[in-house]
């Protein structure tokens, strides 16, 4: 940065002395007349001079864009760097993503679309089938700040490794100290006592320990207090204290007699102790007094180092110029060479920028993913093995291995008792023998199960692949210890559950036992082989912590033998809760075997398994010998945080026989050993057969038409555990229903009676049916329904019409038509609702063509009956809803339709905000958002409709609740209305049309209501609202700035400057923050430089650059022509004249905008980049204004300025003028009468914008620049604007500064240095032509101060020394520390 200065500033010397050689003279002259007058002045005189005016700036108006790239179309086509003024023609475009899936077809089946009627169903249907739609913005990589630029230049390599002098001597003198003091400064040794330095332990008396402490001076002059075992001082010390970053030492007797502490600049201390009063206080006296003169002697060094470098400067400049007048034509070429070389291998400037080199990622966007099926913690479990203590060979001729001499069937599932419900399916597993599996004869029932329709989406090759799962894949959304892994085992139906489990609980003569079971088995399972019986249980925890981690070591249980009085799942969950109560669990009976049955963690590429809906993934080998996993369906709870949008298409429902009442019945004369059947009907006529949907158990088909449940012996009131999962069709009607019938089953395989009796193993007693539909909705939850003993054709139509009457089919009640048993469904659908207003809302729109032909009044109704619609449900169902709701929007007739469908999107937005998935929102817009075709005769467009919506909401008098959530959250109303234009505009083919004519009038009158009726929410509301006024600002401005890609540019300037219109002079610090993120975000655009069109606007052929009317100061015209770039400089100016927060946050964003253009790949070219110079060359009119408040030319950690104090007694010392600082004029001295609140508001005392400040315009001053030097403040008045002639062009009137204030407080080092980073950045940049001109037009003055702006940069940014960059952060603190004593210093470190 010193090299780029240094050329410069000398380049210019150059041709300023030969120009103005005279002019130099005779100012020296006016500067020390000048000088002499400002010495005169009184004290209470020599205050600054003040003007202060709070108008709003004049806007300036923007040129209309659109017409003028029309108009100046051949000089446009004719430039060669015509890209930086157009905008290119492929900007933006539509495109459909196909829709990613881990399946290998679509989950949808193939007919669904076709058998839906319900306009839910259709719709659930269309989105899962759906594409993505996106719209691409091919340059929006380039629309964000500097660090997320796509090609940002990377951490550059380091820079060459130099010697500096200072370094070499800094070096030199650290290996003379090392010899000892070599300059007689103070030395002091002797014993002390050290506390222990590890501040984390807490310092004793035992922690001391004595060692021999030696002061020494380094040959820099700073001190060093080394200490040692030993009195050996020329061993190596065993530590040292650096004195130069000590703060002060003071006496501390808290922990030990005698102590005192050195307290240092990072706010450590070290604890020291002396054996006396006296020589405790010898050592402080002695380091007090070094660290008083390590003050003094950084003061003097500070003063001798400037004079060294003025010294030398002069020096350099005689020499050249000698040199030179011999040499002229080498000196030039070999000049000339040099300064191309380094300009073409240098980095860039900014790239050696600390902001720059900053890591920061508040503006980055979270990345937005498509809609994806998300699970829980996935756990795999791995059936191997269940055997029992009863062990035998099952072949007749008794040849093969040894097996368990009946087949057991196991049925795993998840428990959580701590919101005591089931939280999975069942998952059944067949881990028998093939040997024992050939027990069970294919009953005829099985036979005509297998048989039928086959309209699933089940291959028939997977079918025997499906037949004996092992593996299950089990997923937990909210891990915890106190979840279950429960296994439930079940046997062919014998007898009792204490009968037939007696033999497996002895361990005595066990083959004898096992013979007689066998036998007793083979009987059973040829005449019963079909029901079930419960026989036996156990449990294991499945994870260690609430974090996930599985508890791999749990083992099973012992196998607990079931209780035929608790076997539901309630009572299930109640011995889980004992289950870590060794003395509750010991009463349990247990049966004699082992069940081995592992868990591990599923990897992401896990293979060969299937959904619950039995559909591959796409790792998926389809071989018979392959193994596959199936996934169980997790019951996830139903609260939104734990939901997510559906993806894909599953209809499950879920029946649970709970228990039946039969004690009490006459009809029949035997019914004890009841089972229960279910079955799935469409129809109630007397032939139809179930439909096969019914999921079947392992070694029989994947679909049955039947269930049956576990039958309990000798029960005439059973409880049942079983669940029956069914797929249920695409379109439920009211003729579908369960319908269960009851059998008795005889167990009694006795030789008596005849053989007609032996064949009698089922008798039918009873019957009963649920209708599946209720008010348009799955019947769900617990149910009673009653008993009947017949099944006449038609019984779905019998109802009660009055007592004793009814209309329909006779039917005999069972017990006088007492609700005998209790069933409860569960339903896993995608397609299906629960929620009976969104069922309504939906139900309403089929009938009125989505609200096309809808009464007002009624759509209203059910739309606000939205608001009800429970949290989970909106949450699943999101993108249809939302889809839904914007198509009513379109065909709303009404402004109240139109109103509450926006209402409702709010409060559907607001919601998903509140439970933390605002993350569904952004995947909804950027994906799965679709604006409907458009017809212009019927229909109407989102972005037109949803603009009037939001302008009705946000009116004063509407819901303020309601307008609050809209502001909160407006992101996501514009990201709409953006995608809808964009969409609009390519499917209706006017993208190619004059961007004056894209859109309607009515459409841009809406977006300029909706700017207007914003903005008083911003401006006003931010105290109250802070965090909604921010959203909506910033929304507002990501919506303008995109609006530039669709809209006519002029159009959407003006809706820049309505914005800017709502702001003043003296607000309050937010809404200069709203202010500045508004432009930051909007000057991010990624064809920022096009918008600004910088080309020159000069009449007639332009050749040269020396012809261009280049601005150089902020001009009405320049303003007006660049209208971006003019604002944001603008609105800079004026924020300097503001405190310091304000001034920080406006250089910040223009700081990192020119950053941005440095490391845009787009313009890399030198060509490139000094045309976007020339954009900021009015930054150089803003610096001069302000140069007094820029030339701070100390960089050391203490500078000094003069204090009010010695002012009183020794007058002003202002600093001796130097041959470049700018010739002050004469200064009118101020009115005596001025009251003192004044001159307490300049120094920083009183506030700047009360209403007791008087007014002070009669005030005058002649020129900016004539005020004193004053001490850096962040808080002074305002100063008045100087009233010098104007600069550049006479014939321009300057708008710099609309509010015409002028601050004199000097600038903050970090202020200052990101300003001159711009400076230099546009000296660098710029052509030599365009910085001859500005020298050429520019004023004497104002060429005076431009070198001194140039000759501060080489003060701000030199080199120091190692030595100097690593003391000064400690000497800072230090001095700090000291200022409080005099409040004349100022400190500042580089």
């Amino acid at each position: 940065m010193g090299c780029t200065t240094s050329v410069v500033l000398f380049k210019g010397i150059r041709t300023v002395f030969e120009r103005n050689c005279g002019y130099i003279c005779k100012q020296q002259g006016e500067n020390n007349a000048l000088e002499y007058t400002a010495f005169s002045l009184p004290d209470e005189d020599s205050g600054i001079l003040i003007h202060s005016s709070l108008a709003k700036p004049k806007l300036i108006e923007p040129i209309d864009y659109e017409n003028v790239i029309v108009q100046r179309k051949t000089q446009i086509l004719n430039d060669a760097l015509r890209e930086m003024l157009l905008f290119p023609y492929d900007d933006f475009q539509t495109a459909l993503l196909k829709r990613q899936s881990r399946y290998i077809h679509s989950t949808v089946p193939e007919n669904a679309e076709k058998e839906a009627q319900s306009l839910f169903v259709t719709e659930c249907i269309k989105t899962y089938n759906s594409d993505w739609h996106v719209v691409n913005y091919k340059y929006e990589d380039y629309s964000a700040e500097f660090r997320q630029l796509p090609n940002k230049v990377t951490k550059p390599e380091k820079l060459p490794v130099h010697l500096y002098e200072v370094d070499e001597e800094a070096d030199k003198d650290e290996d003379a100290a090392s010899l000892g003091s070599q300059k007689g400064g103070i030395t002091k040794q002797g014993w002390l006592y050290k506390g222990n330095m590890n501040s984390a332990i807490s310092v004793t008396m035992r922690s001391f320990k004595r060692r021999f402490f030696h002061l020494i001076q380094l040959g820099d002059g700073s001190y060093n207090l080394n200490f040692y075992k030993d009195e050996k001082i020329s061993k190596e010390p065993k530590g040292s204290i650096f004195l130069d970053s000590c703060m002060g030492v003071v006496q501390n007797n808290k922990v030990r007699r005698f102590a005192f502490e050195l307290k240092m600049q990072d706010k450590s201390s070290y604890l020291l102790a002396a054996d006396s009063e006296l020589e405790m206080e010898e050592w402080i006296n002695t380091l007090n007094k070094i660290l008083q003169l390590n003050f003094e002697a950084a003061m003097q060094e500070k003063r001798n180092g400037e004079s060294h470098e003025d010294d030398e400067q002069s020096k350099m400049e005689s020499s050249s110029s000698s040199f030179d007048s011999y040499y002229p034509e080498i000196t030039k070429s070999t000049r000339e060479a040099e300064i191309k070389l380094k300009s073409e291998s240098r980095v860039k400037l900014f790239a050696l920028d600390p902001d720059a080199q900053k890591l920061d990622f508040s503006g980055i966007e979270p990345e937005v993913k498509p809609f994806e099926e998300k699970f829980g913690k996935k756990i795999l479990v791995k059936c191997n093995d269940l055997s029992f203590n009863l062990q035998s060979c099952v072949a007749e001729n008794e040849e093969g291995p040894t097996t368990n001499v009946e087949p057991f069937f196991v049925t795993l599932s998840l428990f959580d008792i701590k919101i005591n419900r089931k939280i999975s399916a069942d998952f059944h597993v067949d881990l028998n023998h093939h040997s024992v599996r050939h027990m069970i004869s294919s009953a005829p029932q099985q036979m005509m199960n297998g048989s039928g329709d086959g309209s699933h989406r089940i291959q028939d090759t997977y079918e025997t692949m499906l037949q004996y799962p092992k593996q299950g894949i089990f997923s937990v959304t909210c891990p915890h210890p106190d979840i279950f892994l429960v296994a439930r085992i079940e046997k062919v139906l014998q007898g009792s559950i204490t009968h037939c489990a007696e033999p497996y609980m002895k361990s005595s003569d066990s083959a004898k036992v096992a013979q007689k079971v066998l036998k007793n088995a083979k009987q059973a399972c040829q005449r019963l082989g079909q029901y079930r019986m419960p026989f036996a249980w156990a449990a294991r925890t499945l994870f260690k912590d609430a974090s996930g981690m599985l508890d791999k070591n749990a083992r099973f249980s012992p196998l607990f033998r079931q209780d035929s009085n608790k076997l539901s799942n309630e009572d299930m969950l109640k011995f889980l809760a004992d289950f870590r109560k060794p003395e509750k669990m010991a009463k349990l009976p247990v049966i004699l075997g082992n069940l081995d049955v592992t868990i591990d963690n599923v990897s992401p590429d896990f293979p060969n398994y299937v959904n619950s809906s039995y559909i591959p993934m796409k790792q998926f080998e389809n071989s018979t010998k392959t193994l596959i996993t199936f996934e169980i369906e997790e019951f996830v709870p139903c609260i939104p945080k734990h939901t997510q949008p559906f993806t894909i298409y599953n209809n499950h429902l879920y029946v649970y026989p709970k228990h039946l009442k039969y004690d009490s019945q006459k009809s029949f004369a035997k019914a004890r050993n009841i089972a229960i059947c279910i079955e799935f009907k469409d129809s109630d006529e007397e032939d139809s057969l179930p439909l096969k949907c019914i999921y079947g158990r392992p070694g029989g088909p994947i679909f049955t038409r039947s269930a049956f449940a576990a039958v309990l012996h000798h029960h005439q009131n059973p409880e049942f555990y079983d669940e029956i999962k069914i797929e249920l069709p695409t379109q439920l009607h009211e003729k579908h229903h369960l319908l269960f019938t009851f059998y008795h089953v005889s167990c009694d395989n006795s030789s008596k009676g005849s053989t007609k009796k032996k064949d009698v193993v089922e008798t039918q007693v009873g019957y009963s049916w649920l209708p599946l539909i209720k008010d348009g909705r799955v019947v769900t939850n617990d149910q009673h329904i009653p008993v009947s003993a017949n099944l006449p054709s038609g019984y779905l139509s019998y109802q009660e019409v009055g007592v004793g009457k009814h209309s329909g089919p006779e039917i005999k009640w069972v017990d006088g038509g007492k609700q005998l048993l209790k069933i409860s469904t569960h339903l896993v659908s995608t397609v299906y609702t629960q929620d009976q207003h969104l069922h309504n809302f939906f139900q309403y729109c089929q009938k009125t063509e989505s609200g096309a032909r809808a009464l007002g009044t009624e759509l209203v109704k059910y739309l606000k009956s939205l608001h009800a619609m429970e949290g989970h449900v909106m949450i699943a169902f999101l993108p249809t809803v939302l889809n839904q709701l914007f198509r009513v929007l379109t065909r709303a007739t009404q402004e109240e339709v139109a109103v509450n469908v926006t209402r409702v999107i709010i409060h559907i937005v607001a919601q998903c905000h509140e439970e933390g998935l605002d993350s569904y929102l952004r995947s909804y817009v950027k994906y799965a958002y679709k604006a409907e075709p458009y017809v212009a005769s019927e229909y109407k467009t989102v972005h037109e409709e949803l603009t009037k919506s939001m302008t009705t909401i946000l009116k004063p008098s509407a819901d303020f609740l309601t307008s609050n959530k809209l502001l909160k959250y407006s992101w996501f109303f514009f990201e709409v209305l953006i995608k809808s234009m964009a969409q609009h505009l390519i499917e209706n083919s006017k993208v190619k049309l004059l961007r004056n004519q894209r859109f309607s009038a009515s459409f841009h009158h809406a977006v300029e209501t909706v700017v207007n009726m914003l903005m008083p929410h911003i401006t006003q509301k931010y105290r109250d609202n802070p965090e909604a006024s921010k959203n909506a600002n910033h929304s507002l401005a990501a919506f303008i700035k995109r609006c530039f890609t669709f809209m006519d540019r002029g159009f959407v300037f003006k809706q820049i400057n309505n914005y800017i219109s709502c702001f003043a002079p003296g607000d309050p610090k937010t809404l200069f923050e709203f202010k500045f993120e508004f432009l930051r975000v909007v000057c991010n655009h990624e064809h920022y430089i096009p918008l600004n069109l910088p080309m020159p606007f000069g009449k007639g052929r332009v050749q040269r650059y020396q012809d261009l009317q280049l601005d150089y100061s902020l001009t009405d015209e320049f303003c007006k022509n660049h209208f971006l770039v003019g604002l944001l400089l603008r609105e800079v100016g004026n924020a300097l004249q503001e405190f310091r927060e304000v001034r920080q946050i406006a250089i910040s964003v223009l700081k990192n905008l020119m950053i941005k253009h440095s490391f845009d790949d787009r313009y890399a070219s030198r060509v490139h980049q000094a045309r976007i110079a020339t954009m900021y060359l009015p930054l150089f009119g803003l610096l001069i204004e302000n140069v007094q408040r820029i030339n701070v030319k100390d960089v050391s950690p203490f500078p000094i300025n003069p204090s009010s104090n010695s002012a009183k007694d020794d007058g002003l010392n202002l600093p001796t003028a130097n041959q470049l600082v700018t010739p002050q004029k004469t200064v009118n001295t101020l009115d005596n009468n001025l009251p003192k609140d004044l001159f307490g508001v300049i120094s920083g005392i009183a506030s700047p914008y009360t209403t007791s400040t008087p007014n002070i315009n009669c005030v005058r001053n002649a020129d900016s620049r004539g005020s004193l030097i004053s001490t850096d403040s962040g808080n002074s008045l305002p100063e008045r604007h100087s009233d010098k002639s104007n600069s550049l062009d006479k014939n321009q009137q300057s708008s710099t500064l609309g509010s015409s204030v002028v601050r004199y407080d000097k600038l903050d080092q970090a202020e200052i240095k990101s300003l001159l980073m711009c400076f230099l950045h546009i000296l660098r940049s710029m052509s030599e032509d365009a910085l001859f001109t500005y020298w050429n037009k520019a004023t004497k003055s104002e060429l005076m101060d431009f070198f001194t702006i140039t000759e501060v940069c080489l003060h701000q940014f030199q080199y120091m020394g190692k030595r100097y960059i690593a003391r000064t952060g400690m000497m800072h603190a230090r001095l700090q520390q000291l200022s409080s004593l005099d409040n004349s210093l100022t400190f500042n470190h580089m």
